[in-house]
């Protein structure tokens, strides 16, 4: 079952899916992750990465193909990872540069963070990216993160040392950015708030 927002869809990875995603991570510039990884990835490790996926009720991480709602078109993919049951968990996200502006990937994290919100109940979600990716630092800002870590010149990345930073958004401020939804979950410190 997909995940719908107002822009974008989070669906299932599939085998065609593989050729995009090898391009995104060639691309220095949509890799915007807190470290620079060598263009050296080929569909063939990708598909093999995606062929080696089981089943499991027991997933410490996901990754979601985000598709443009309105056309259907392959965006991108968004992921969590380190999953830390009813704690936390860390979010990535990486979108092809002509979907870049267009507001699916602020729509796509929005979707994934009520996800991991509400339905599996996390207190805090994290990123990882670098002082040089404004665009992303920004998109995180918009949806209520706020810088929790800083390693000063973690990275070395376009001839350039740059900050590595850590994101995070609690619970009570997506909530609070969210009037719309209800946060059903008690208070860890005052567990009679949900029932005011």
């Amino acid at each position: 079952m997909a995940l719908e927002g107002r822009l974008a869809v989070l669906r299932e990875e599939r085998k065609e899916d593989q050729k995009l995603f090898t391009e995104l991570r060639n691309d220095l510039e949509t890799q915007g992750w807190n470290t620079a990884l060598p263009p050296t990835y080929t569909e063939s490790m990708y598909l093999k990465r995606f062929g080696a996926m089981e089943f499991s009720y027991e997933r410490d991480s996901a990754r979601f193909s985000v598709d443009c709602k309105e056309s259907g078109e392959l965006a991108g993919y968004i992921t969590y990872s380190d999953l830390e049951e009813r704690l936390g968990a860390t979010i990535g996200i990486a979108i092809a540069k002509p979907f870049w502006g267009t507001g699916v990937a602020f729509d796509a994290q929005e979707v994934l963070l009520r996800f991991l919100f509400l339905e599996l109940g996390l207190r805090v979600v994290h990123l990882w990216s670098h002082s040089g990716n404004a665009r992303a630092l920004g998109l995180a800002a918009k949806a209520g993160f706020r810088i929790t870590g800083r390693v000063r010149e973690g990275m070395y990345k376009n001839g350039k040392l740059l900050d590595t930073i850590v994101m995070s958004v609690l619970r009570e401020k997506y909530f609070a950015l969210h009037p719309e939804l209800e946060d059903l979950l008690p208070d860890p410190i005052d567990p009679t708030a949900a029932t005011r």
